[in-house]
């Protein structure tokens, strides 16, 4: 005996075939299509939110030591433009990225003595939370100095060598980056 093979039925092409094939096919670009907008809609809101609204940026030293250590990772707002004294922020200044905590504003004086106090429009500045004394680093800048409009006199918590405005004299508004708003920790990541 032999075993004939059945020949497969070929089903007739109709147009109602032909419709929900192509309908199958036009669903299945429609979802493709769908998936690539949203992952450009994504990077887009991430282009906003990390290039223009927040910044991150590592902490490569231990100038602001206790409160933030070398390793952790530091979040900005960019768009801050009332800053004030005792805000911790990310600034540039001869092309260098630096963080600093604000101690005098325009309009303020700011002088540090022989013996390494800190002086801001005449009053001795007591900080509970730094736990150095304030040195001059040579005569870069003469004090008394006098802020202007948009200036700012940024000091590093752990004073003793660190680069700040003892170095490089006030800081323009212009050279700001934002102001620190979280900090994670280097041990928690």
């Amino acid at each position: 005996m032999s075993k004939r093979k059945k020949a497969k039925e070929v089903k007739p092409v109709t147009p109602e075939t032909v419709i929900h094939f192509r309908l199958r096919r036009l669903a299945d670009y429609e979802d493709v299509k769908s998936f690539f907008g949203k992952l450009i809609m994504m990077a887009v809101m991430l282009y906003i939110m990390f290039g223009v609204l927040f910044g991150i940026t590592p902490m490569k030293n231990n100038d602001m030591s206790p409160r933030i250590s070398s390793g952790d990772v530091l979040l900005y707002y960019r768009l801050e433009n009332k800053l004030r004294a005792q805000d911790v922020v990310v600034f540039e200044k001869d092309g260098r990225q630096y963080v600093g905590r604000i101690v005098a504003v325009g309009g303020d004086s700011v002088e540090i003595t022989e013996n390494s106090t800190l002086r801001v429009n005449g009053s001795t500045i007591v900080e509970t939370d730094i736990f150095y004394s304030t040195p001059r680093y040579g005569d870069e800048v003469s004090y008394p100095l006098e802020l202007e409009e948009n200036q700012f006199f940024i000091l590093c918590d752990y004073r003793d060598g660190a680069r700040d405005s003892r170095y490089f004299g006030a800081v323009e508004m212009s050279e700001m980056k934002g102001k620190v708003l979280a900090v994670i920790r280097r041990s928690s990541l």
